[in-house]
């Protein structure tokens, strides 16, 4: 069989114009920010599809057949009506960026197989480890697929720090008879990651404390306070406190510098999840609210929310690179001790020893090109323009009889809830839970659902900054309506 070139890179200009052309077809189709196809009816069309067909039918059929029925049933984030999750549209130099990527297919775990791209993500590691507040040249890190593995990444050198200061090394020998009296504190609004990531060290999720948060539902350093003192009578070693700059929720921020005090006197690990809030270091006008952050060990960042980038493109930082080598590995087809007698400047820097993961594309290249092409200070001014419009979407949710705010917005989430009448309250729950399952299923809005004190709550997110005041006052004004009428006798 002779191989035709065009199915590789070759074919790669015809095959972007081709999905250029099948996505703006599918966006002449739409509607609204969904289809309104129901689970089950996506699951049958699913069924459908021959995963593995015998014969292909060219690039243009499978567009036409496979791109665009995945396109018609996607919800559409650059909608201004989709605002359920921290789930963004992407800048147009982003989504050109991961093409160059994908085509390229660099791979980070060794130099020899992305020599531009390790050093590209380094400059980037760098870069952003000064606008935290640290010294470039001594702060380490690495690209990551997002919060959940950054979260991961901190909490596991928190353990091994921890462990070390008691001279056993977890790598070589394994948690030991200690590993049960770890903790790890937090707000009781930190991600799911961190128990989770408890569970996947050994810890358990059980090591993990959260602890109360104050009316706007930051941590309490009080509590803190209290809870250390606890672990110490009880004999427990504290290993890691998680500070959150951006509950999922309410976007609040924990307080950074009185939190970041408390981790110097007692000696624990500071681990700022800033997956959300991270975007605020390129705001001239919020960059305040992460006040604190550099005095943390280490720092998670997302690209993909307040930054506009396609999903699974983050950042691990740490405040020292030294910090990194418990991850440190020697693997001999993919970075070898130096050899001697090698040729001036071919020191290769391999990055297989800073990730947990091995083969890693180049996901640097979306945020790098993206600020090449608009700007650090463009882009902090559309973090600006998501929180104007979160004030917005509180204000038009005061407005509305029907619904009631739950927080005022500290990022670009709005909490709230519709209120049925006074003479049927035990509807509350059941009538939010019915409007975000409503506007979803007629293909209106996509909302947020979540719970506050066990009670159901809408919610939305907003990081379309092409959304505009109207829009979102048109979008709550949906959500009051669908209640109204799901409400009526």
């Amino acid at each position: 069989m002779r191989v035709d070139a065009g199915l590789f890179v070759d074919g790669v200009p015809g095959a972007l114009r081709a999905a250029a052309d099948c996505l703006a077809a599918a966006a002449g189709e739409r509607t609204g920010p969904y289809s309104g196809a129901s689970p089950e009816r996506l699951a049958k069309v699913a069924a459908g599809i021959d995963p593995f067909p015998e014969e292909g039918a060219g690039l243009d059929a499978a567009l036409a057949g496979l791109g665009r029925l995945s396109l018609r049933h996607a919800v559409d984030p650059a909608h201004p009506s989709c605002a359920a999750h921290l789930h963004c549209q992407p800048l147009a130099a982003a989504v050109a960026a991961d093409a160059l990527a994908g085509a390229a297919n660099q791979s980070l775990d060794s130099w020899d197989q992305g020599p531009m791209a390790t050093h590209l993500e380094q400059r980037l590691v760098a870069g952003l480890a000064a606008r935290v507040g640290w010294d470039p040249e001594v702060a380490g890190g690495v690209v990551t697929s997002g919060g959940t593995q950054s979260n991961l990444m901190g909490l596991l050198l928190a353990r091994d720090a921890t462990a070390g200061r008691a001279g056993r090394d977890v790598a070589a020998d394994g948690l030991g008879p200690d590993a049960g009296r770890y903790r790890i504190v937090c707000s009781e609004l930190a991600h799911f990651s961190v128990a989770r990531s408890a569970t996947l060290l050994g810890l358990g999720s059980r090591a993990v404390q959260p602890l109360g948060v104050d009316g706007d539902r930051r941590l309490r350093p009080e509590e803190l306070d209290r809870a250390l003192d606890r672990m110490d009578a009880a004999g427990q070693v504290p290993m890691a406190l998680v500070a959150t700059a951006g509950t999922t929720d309410f976007g609040s921020i924990d307080p950074l510098p009185a939190l970041a005090g408390r981790a110097r006197e007692r000696g624990l690990w500071l681990h700022v999840d800033a997956a959300w809030g991270g975007g605020l270091l390129f705001s001239d006008r919020h960059r305040d609210l992460l006040a604190g952050i550099e005095a943390a060990d280490s720092v998670a960042v997302d690209f993909h929310k307040l930054l506009w980038q396609p999903a699974g493109c983050g950042a691990f930082l740490v405040r020292d690179q030294g910090l990194l080598a418990p991850l440190e590995v020697t693997v001999p087809y993919l970075n070898p001790d130096p050899v001697a007698g090698a040729p001036d400047g071919w020191a290769m820097p391999h990055l297989v020893g800073r990730s947990l993961a091995t083969t890693r594309r180049f996901a640097a290249l979306t945020p790098l090109l993206s600020f090449q092409a608009v700007g650090r200070r463009a882009i902090g001014e559309l973090v600006d323009r998501t929180l104007a419009l979160a004030v917005q979407a509180a204000a038009a949710v005061d407005a509305q009889p029907g619904l009631a705010l739950t927080a005022d917005p500290v990022l670009g989430s709005v909490v709230f809830r519709y209120v049925p009448s006074p003479d049927r309250p035990g509807r509350s729950d059941q009538v939010n839970e019915a409007i975000r399952l409503h506007l979803l299923a007629t293909g209106q809005a996509v909302v947020g659902r979540t719970e506050v004190a066990g009670r159901v709550h809408l919610k939305l997110t907003l990081l379309n900054p092409t959304a505009t005041e109207a829009d979102v006052a048109g979008l709550v004004a949906l959500v009051a309506s669908a209640g109204a009428g799901i409400d009526r006798p």
